[in-house]
């Protein structure tokens, strides 16, 4: 699939790799060792949801850093320390945009977790829709509290969505960060996976969301639900949930679903 952008003469760094196979698109955080984010990273992140998002052959989004160090340790701090108040605010605010088109996007978003993943690295994994990560492979948490700043790419919001408000603000302001394991423990990381090959078992992993083994429409459609549903009231939540449940009536996978629960055989998906 190649990359979002190359090098060129003129300079531009690729600080994005796209790459995929078999219906999972990977997105790789690319400026080790610490991965950290700057604009033009955001920028090219951005376009590399788009790419994914309007792919027909892509189910399932892979995010994750270079190496084995970091996933992401968040903003790129020289960079914020150069620049002025009012493009640090339109910088969280294009954060907080592409975070978002992340996601809406209606195709499952898996955060692999490969190193050490911290501040707005954990921001972004928040951002997916599942978090796995690679055993005893770092430390995870929001210590934005130590530099006198808060979490300000969606940390505080999306921290207490997940945990709930006294978990996410003990969190916060001690600055802690743990083990993987303890995020699992908690609920803010779903798997974790043996160091060895790790990402070929995130892979193995996102692919029982794809055809022929899952009703790749069907998978999008609940995560859409879900994420959109979460901050309306239930009535608009639940007639959202009938408006994408009729979407799904009209595919071929649901005719095939149902016509294999009769027929007594395995359904063969084909994300249509």
């Amino acid at each position: 699939m190649g990359s979002v952008t190359q090098t060129t003469a003129s300079g531009t760094k690729e600080f994005i790799r796209y790459h995929g196979e078999a219906g999972v698109a990977v997105i790789e955080l690319n400026d080790p060792p610490a991965n950290t984010y700057s604009y033009e990273m955001n920028r090219q992140l951005d376009d590399a949801i788009l790419r994914a998002r309007m792919d027909n052959d892509v189910y399932v989004i892979v995010l994750t850093g270079t190496g084995e160090r970091f996933f992401c340790a968040g903003a790129n701090i020289q960079m914020l320390s150069e620049m002025d108040a009012t493009f640090k605010y339109y910088f969280c605010l294009h954060a907080n945009e592409t975070l978002l088109r992340l996601e809406h996007t209606p195709k499952l978003v898996i955060a692999a977790l490969n190193g050490h993943c911290v501040g707005g690295g954990l921001e972004m994994a928040m951002a997916a829709d599942l978090r796995v990560a690679r055993m005893n492979g770092g430390k995870i948490g929001l210590p934005e509290v130590n530099l006198g700043v808060l979490p300000g790419t969606g940390g505080t919001q999306r921290l207490s969505r997940l945990l709930g408000k006294a978990k996410a603000i003990e969190m916060m302001v001690t600055g802690r960060t743990f083990s993987f394991d303890e995020a699992r423990e908690c609920g803010l990381v779903n798997e974790v996976f043996a160091s060895e090959n790790f990402m070929d078992r995130v892979l193995e992993y996102a692919r029982q969301f794809c055809p022929p083994n899952k009703a790749a429409r069907a998978v999008g459609r609940i995560k859409r639900a879900v994420q959109t549903g979460w901050e309306i009231p239930l009535e608009a939540g639940l007639a959202l949930e009938r408006e994408n449940q009729q979407l799904l009536f009209e595919s071929e996978d649901a005719k095939e679903g149902l016509s294999a629960y009769l027929e007594k055989r395995p359904p063969k998906f084909r994300g249509r």
